[in-house]
């Protein structure tokens, strides 16, 4: 199955392109806009893989939590693709899908994305033989008390880190990995594949009804504006 995945849930954007015989990924640090870099990123990895956009046969999108911008672009552009191809569309969590970019390892996965306001989207996850189990569900949490949460052996990504690491380092009560988001950014890839495993499971997500999984709802719904925040 040749299938296109999306993510756009932070300041880094990647699409995958996986196929049977092809696996493509490409990255784009986003300086202004997800709306202006998104498509000519999956242009360049479709051409990468050798694959039309007629020849996508699933639509795959990282449906958050994460930036409320990027998570509304990036879902309006897979809608778009799937309905113009006429092909399924699967909804991944973010946070699932940046555990299972790295593979297979022993212990505690935790994606942590800066969610502002001293606050981080956080899950955790662990590997059982070929499967991922999340253990921890996706939750909005105080960036202070999240190193409570860690235990040894322990690996955290996302730009989380880049903002909090040393705060947790002298926090924790256990020493732990991290990597920071240039160096492990979230994967379009995978999400291509875990969306491609669950169609033959749970089938294709509903065109209509997908919508991104916050965690928390936009300052603006929370203060009864019509003003959406940026994240």
């Amino acid at each position: 199955m040749r299938v296109l995945g999306i993510e756009t849930a932070t300041a880094v954007a990647s699409v995958g392109v996986v196929t049977g015989e092809v696996v493509v990924e490409c990255h784009r640090a986003i300086a202004a806009s997800h709306a202006r870099e998104l498509l000519p990123l999956i242009d360049e990895a479709l051409m990468e893989a050798g694959i039309a956009l007629r020849g996508i046969e699933l639509v795959a999108v990282s449906i958050g939590p994460g930036s409320f911008t990027g998570l509304r672009i990036g879902l309006s552009v897979a809608k778009g693709l799937a309905f113009a191809n006429g092909v399924p569309i699967i909804g991944v969590s973010t946070l699932e899908a940046y555990a299972a970019s790295l593979g297979s390892r022993p212990g505690w996965i935790w994606p942590v994305l800066d969610a502002r306001k001293g606050e981080v989207y956080a899950a955790g996850y662990c590997w059982s033989g070929e499967a991922l189990r999340c253990i921890a569900a996706p939750s909005v949490i105080e960036a202070a008390a999240f190193a409570d949460r860690l235990e040894a052996p322990s690996l955290l990504l996302g730009d989380g880190v880049d903002t909090y690491a040393e705060i947790w380092a002298a926090a924790a009560a256990c020493p732990f990995e991290s990597r920071r988001l240039a160096d492990a950014p979230p994967s379009g890839v995978a999400v291509a594949r875990l969306a491609a495993l669950r169609l033959g499971t749970t089938g294709a997500g509903d065109l209509a009804t997908l919508e991104p999984a916050y965690c928390r709802r936009p300052d603006a719904e929370r203060n009864g504006s019509v003003v959406v925040s940026a994240r």
